[in-house]
């Protein structure tokens, strides 16, 4: 049965099916149109296919509310299923649906959504991160029903497949799925990892720092303080912050590859309101790593500390504080046991389909792994097609051929944790 569903996958189909969801912009607050197709595309591959309409006031009013950036009135989820005909396990594929904005259209070689295939990937903004992981666990489930039908037997338990909006934001979409009952035993995202099994997430939060200065014309600019100035202090601070965080000395072996587990950026500056004055204020935007075993919380009373520390130590600053605010998502860290029973399961399953062993590794990133693990109790990892690298890129692109072979080991561990 294994053979047949792994004969069962349709590049093409992958194809025509991936081209369809990146023609649909997602980006992140606008995601309906696109969960509405993929909802089509899982009633014609046969599973039985909800469209949940979660409240975004609801999700944030939970305790556990992981942060949203964008305001949106909607959080569209499709929960689809593939029953089986007594009880067993429930096995959840799931993924996001919502992209990044593509920025300037004019740096692509084609438009960002208008989806063209060349050298064997697939063009356009979230073909990546992540629709072409959603393709590849919608085509595992349809070759497994496929299969089954075949064989004229029927699986234990259930599949599913869950679509969430909201993750490059926050994570309220998976919350709100969690808190709908949408977990399972155990779960695979299809985020892109190179079709290496991902046991291990950092988190990050997003922050915003406010720095004061004192206006001043050009021409007697010793008479004032630059906040400009300042935040370079601040900024200089953040970098010897971030050495020491990730000292090779004391990162757990799951991160010790990567070198820069937990990065600290500014990545938005805004400030001053003439040429030739002063700025008397800067505020800047940035993203704080969260290191494993940490969470949101404990890594938000780091970066303070160290902006603290910073300001004590410069004249200006020690009187006058900048100040810091958490601003947007909170991804906490998350980790699976390596020797977990999921992740071996899923890279014998790999290494009989591809002929190779999948590395158990860590990412320096933020998921909804660590919400599906830590409030949905489910074991998650993350194993899906594509190159991190290019994801939230210009000319981002997903080789086709990957998407296809992970959509084979897919629904072989499937029919395996199905008892089929």
């Amino acid at each position: 049965m294994e053979s047949a569903a792994v004969a069962a996958v349709d590049p093409e189909r992958i194809a025509e099916d991936l081209a369809a969801l990146v023609a649909i912009p997602s980006v992140t607050g606008d995601e309906e149109a696109a969960q509405q197709a993929l909802a089509r595309l899982a009633e014609r591959a046969g599973l039985e296919v909800g469209l949940l309409p979660a409240d975004p006031a609801t999700i944030a009013a939970d305790p556990d509310f992981p942060g949203m950036e964008v305001e949106r009135t909607i959080l569209p989820i499709v929960v689809g299923r593939l029953p089986g005909s007594r009880p067993g396990r429930r096995v959840m594929l799931a993924g996001h649906v919502d992209v990044v904005p593509p920025g300037d259209p004019g740096r692509w070689c084609s438009p960002p959504f208008e989806p063209v295939i060349r050298d064997g990937s697939l063009h356009g903004r979230g073909a990546c991160d992540m629709k072409g992981g959603l393709v590849a666990a919608l085509e595992a489930l349809r070759a497994v029903s496929a299969a089954v039908a075949a064989a004229g037997t029927e699986p234990a338990g259930e599949a599913l497949l869950l679509s969430v909006p909201s993750e490059e934001d926050g994570g309220a979409g998976m919350l709100a799925a969690i808190r709908a009952g949408h977990t399972a035993d155990v779960a695979v995202i299809a985020e892109p990892t190179r079709l290496e099994i991902v046991t291990a997430q950092a988190g990050a939060i997003t922050f915003r720092l406010t720095v004061p200065g004192r206006a001043a014309h050009a021409a007697t600019r010793r008479e004032g303080v630059s906040a400009l100035d300042k935040l370079f202090v601040l900024h200089k601070a953040l970098r010897a912050d971030e050495a020491v965080r990730n000292d090779p000395a004391t990162l757990p072996p799951q991160m010790q590859p990567l070198g820069l587990p937990y990065p600290t950026i500014i990545g938005k500056v805004a400030g001053g309101d003439w040429a030739s004055t002063l700025p008397d204020r800067i505020v800047a935007e940035g993203r704080y790593g969260v290191r494993l075993g940490q969470t949101a919380d404990g890594a938000e009373a780091e970066l303070r500390a160290a902006i603290a520390r910073a300001c004590a130590t410069d004249e200006w600053l020690r009187d006058h504080p900048a100040t810091v605010e958490a601003a947007g998502g909170r991804f906490d860290s998350a980790f699976l046991p390596p020797d977990h029973p999921l992740p071996t399961g899923l890279a014998t399953a790999a290494a009989d389909v591809l002929g190779r062993r999948p590395r158990l590794v860590g990412v320096p990133y933020g998921s909804d792994m660590r919400l599906l693990l830590d409030q949905g109790r489910t074991p998650t990892v993350m194993f899906g097609p594509g190159d991190v690298r290019v994801a939230h890129a210009t000319d981002e692109h997903v080789s086709l051929d990957e998407v296809a072979a992970c959509a084979r080991v897919l629904a072989v561990w499937l029919l395996r944790e199905l008892g089929v």
